[in-house]
C-alpha cells in the first residue's frame, strides 16, 4: 500500500498514456490525459491554413446549429478553432447516443479521408463555434506536401484512436459509477496542461448518460453522491475536484459501498 491508499495497483502504459490495473478488483483506470490532438505549438496548424488556397472555408455556427447531419456526403474535414461540438449518432430505432464532445484544437469528420462516402453521425455545436473546414481533395494535397503537418495529423488520429480504446475498455470492465467518474475527469480537462476547467451546464446529466451507456436517473444519483463526497460541486457550472480522481485511481471504498439507485 502507497502513501494514497492504493493496494498494489500497477501503473502501465497504454498508447502513450498511463493507466493503472488493480488486482484486488481486475478493473483497469485511465489517467485522464489529452483527448485530443494539443498542437505545440498551436499556430503550427494555423500557418499550414494560411498556405491553403482554395478548398478552406471559415465559419462562425451559433449554438444548436447542425455542421453536418448523419447520412449526408462526407467530403469535407474540419477543425475547431473555438468553442464545442457534440457528435451524435441515430439508430435504425431512432435511438440517439452521443459518441462525442470535442474541444477547440480537435479535428472531426476525418472518416471522409479514408472513403467514408456518407456521414455517420451527425455534429451539432453545443456554444458558438469557429470552424475551419477543408475539402477531402484538398487535405490530401496537404498531406502529401507538407511533411510537418502530416507528423501532426497522424499524431492526432492515434491520439484519437487510442482515446476510442480506451472508452471501450472502460465500457467493458468498469461499473458505470466508474465510467461516469472517468468521464467528468475527461470533460474537466484533468491531465491537460493548466487547471481542470469547469463543465458547462449543456452537458446535462441526459448527455452523460448518453456517453456513457446508462440511465439519467443512475447518473442523477451518481452524480448527488459525488457532490455529497465533495467529489464535485455546483457553482452556475460543474466543477470537479482532485479528490474525484484520487476515488477512482485508488479505489475508494465510498465509490462502491453505497446503496445502488433505483431505476
Amino acid at each position: 500500500m502507497n502513501a494514497s491508499g492504493a493496494c498494489d495497483a500497477h501503473l502501465v502504459r497504454s498508447g502513450g498514456r498511463k493507466t493503472i490495473w488493480n488486482p484486488a478488483t481486475d478493473q483497469v483506470h485511465f489517467v485522464p490525459g489529452k483527448i485530443g490532438l494539443m498542437v505545440n505549438p498551436p499556430f503550427l496548424i494555423f500557418q499550414f491554413f494560411a498556405k491553403v488556397a482554395t478548398g478552406k472555408t471559415i465559419a462562425k455556427y451559433r449554438k444548436g446549429r447542425t455542421i453536418y447531419a448523419q447520412g449526408e456526403e462526407a467530403d469535407r474535414i474540419f477543425y475547431i478553432q473555438s468553442g464545442k461540438v457534440k457528435v451524435t449518432v441515430v439508430s435504425q430505432q431512432g435511438k440517439e447516443a452521443v459518441v462525442g464532445i470535442l474541444d477547440a484544437a480537435q479535428f472531426f469528420g476525418e472518416g471522409c479521408l479514408n472513403g467514408q462516402a456518407v456521414r455517420v453521425g451527425t455534429a451539432r455545436a453545443m456554444e458558438e463555434c469557429l470552424i475551419t473546414s477543408i475539402t477531402r481533395k484538398a487535405m490530401l494535397a496537404a498531406l502529401r506536401k507538407e511533411p510537418k503537418f502530416s507528423e501532426l495529423f497522424v499524431a492526432y488520429l492515434l491520439t484519437r484512436s487510442n482515446r476510442i480504446e480506451e472508452d471501450l475498455i472502460d465500457q467493458l470492465f468498469n461499473s458505470s459509477e466508474k465510467r461516469l467518474a472517468r468521464l467528468l475527469l475527461l470533460l474537466a480537462n484533468f491531465g491537460k496542461n493548466g487547471k481542470p476547467t469547469p463543465i458547462d451546464a449543456s452537458i446535462n446529466q441526459a448527455t452523460l448518460a448518453e456517453m456513457i451507456g446508462t440511465t439519467r436517473p443512475r447518473v442523477s444519483f451518481f452524480m448527488n453522491k459525488f457532490r455529497k463526497l465533495g467529489l464535485i460541486s455546483y457553482n452556475g457550472k460543474l466543477e470537479v475536484h482532485r479528490s474525484l480522481l484520487n476515488a477512482v485511481l485508488y479505489e475508494k471504498p465510498q465509490l462502491e459501498r453505497d446503496e445502488k439507485p433505483s431505476e
